[in-house]
C-alpha cells in the first residue's frame, strides 16, 4: 500500500516537472523572440537612418569659402573731399560694415568662443561633447532649447540655409545634418581665423545691426577696435536672442548674460581673476550695489526718442559704469548731462 502512494506520489512529481519544463521552454522562446525581434528593428533603424542621412547628405547644397561670405553692405555717401561722410544709406539686411578680423580686438573673439563655443579653436567643425552634453540636459530636464551649434555651423545657417521658413521638426533636422556635414566640408578650406572673421562680421546683433563693427557703432557710438573687455561681453552677450538680450529694451538681461559671458571668458583663461573681478565691481555698481553696501541712485525710464536725446550715448556712459549711477532701465543723455552739471564725478 505504502508502495502504491509513491508511485503515485512520483508520478505527480514528474508531471509537474514536465509542465514546469514547458512553461520554461516557453519563456525561453519568447524571449529569444523577442530580442531577435529587437535585434532586426534595430538593423532596420541602421538601414534606414543610413540610407535618411545619405539622402540628406546628398542634397546638400555645395558650399565654399566664397559662399559663407556675408553680403549686404552700408553704402557711404562722401562730400567732394572724399573724407567727409555726408549721408549712410542702409537697406533691410545690409546695415553691415565689413571689418577683417586684425581689426576686431581679440576679448570679442574671445567673448564669443566663451559663450557660444568654447572648443572653436580644438574642433574641426562639429563638437560632439557639446551634441551629448545638450542631449544629456534634454533627456534630463525636457528643456532641448540647449544649443550645440559651433560657430562654424552658425556661419553656415546664417549664411546658406533659409531657416526662417522651416515648418517641421523634419526641416530643422535635414538643416541641422547638413549643417554639420558642410561644417566638416568647410573647415578643411578655411583657417579658424577666416572663420571667424566672417561669423563676426555676418550675426544679427539686434537694432537692425549686422555684425560687430554695425553694433559697435549702434551700442557704443564707436568703432570696433576701440571696444573695451566690457563692452565686449555686452555685444557677445546678444548673440543668443538678439531681442531679449538688446542692451538698449532689455538691459538687465543683457547684463545677466553678460555676467555669464565674463564668466565663461575666466573659466576658460580669456581673461585673469584680476579683470573678471574689477568688472564685477563696476558691474555691481552699475546695479547699485556697492561695496559699502548701498544702493545706486535710480533714474526714471524716458520714452524712447524722447525730446530727441541720444539713447546711444546714454547707455554707454550707464553700460562703462561712468558716474557711478545706475538703473534697470534705459536712460537719457540728457539725464547724463544733468549728473554732468552736478559734478558727479566717474565711479
Amino acid at each position: 500500500m505504502n508502495y502504491g502512494r509513491k508511485k503515485a506520489a512520483k508520478k505527480r512529481r514528474d508531471i509537474t516537472s514536465k509542465s514546469k519544463m514547458k512553461k520554461k521552454r516557453l519563456g525561453v522562446r519568447i524571449f529569444k523572440g523577442v530580442l531577435l525581434t529587437l535585434l532586426l528593428l534595430m538593423v532596420a533603424g541602421c538601414v534606414g537612418g543610413g540610407i535618411f542621412l545619405k539622402k540628406v547628405i546628398d542634397s546638400a547644397p555645395d558650399v565654399t569659402p566664397e559662399d559663407v561670405k556675408p553680403t549686404g553692405y552700408t553704402s557711404v555717401v562722401y562730400a567732394s573731399d572724399n573724407k567727409t561722410e555726408t549721408q549712410r544709406l542702409t537697406s533691410a539686411g545690409s546695415n553691415r560694415v565689413y571689418k577683417t578680423i586684425d581689426e576686431i580686438p581679440k576679448d570679442l573673439q574671445h567673448a564669443f568662443v566663451a559663450i557660444e563655443d568654447e572648443r572653436f579653436y580644438e574642433h574641426n567643425g562639429i563638437d560632439p561633447k557639446g551634441i551629448v552634453r545638450a542631449g544629456m540636459i534634454g533627456l534630463t530636464t525636457g528643456d532641448f532649447s540647449q544649443g550645440a551649434s559651433t560657430l562654424t555651423q552658425q556661419l553656415i545657417k546664417n549664411n546658406i540655409f533659409d531657416f526662417m521658413s522651416e515648418d517641421t521638426f523634419f526641416d530643422r533636422l535635414e538643416r541641422k545634418i547638413q549643417e554639420q556635414y558642410l561644417a566638416l566640408k568647410l573647415e578643411k578650406q578655411m583657417s579658424k581665423s577666416e572663420i571667424m572673421e566672417n561669423y563676426l562680421n555676418t550675426i544679427n546683433l539686434g537694432q537692425n545691426t549686422l555684425g560687430v563693427q554695425a553694433a559697435s557703432q549702434r551700442y557704443f557710438n564707436k568703432d570696433v577696435s576701440q571696444l573695451t573687455l566690457s563692452e565686449s561681453a555686452v555685444i557677445a552677450a546678444i548673440t543668443q536672442s538678439p531681442s531679449y538680450y538688446n542692451p538698449i529694451t532689455h538691459p538687465d538681461h543683457n547684463a545677466d548674460r553678460r555676467k555669464q559671458v565674463l564668466k565663461n571668458m575666466l573659466e576658460q583663461g580669456y581673461i585673469s581673476q584680476e579683470a573678471h573681478e574689477t568688472l564685477a565691481i563696476a558691474m555691481n555698481r552699475i546695479h547699485g550695489k556697492s561695496n559699502s553696501g548701498e544702493g545706486g541712485e535710480s533714474l526714471e525710464r524716458l520714452t524712447p526718442g524722447a525730446d530727441g536725446l541720444n539713447r546711444c550715448s546714454a547707455i554707454k556712459q550707464v553700460a562703462s559704469g561712468r558716474f557711478g549711477v545706475t538703473s534697470r532701465y534705459l536712460v537719457s543723455a540728457k539725464e547724463i548731462q544733468i549728473k554732468m552739471a552736478q559734478g558727479a564725478k566717474p565711479g
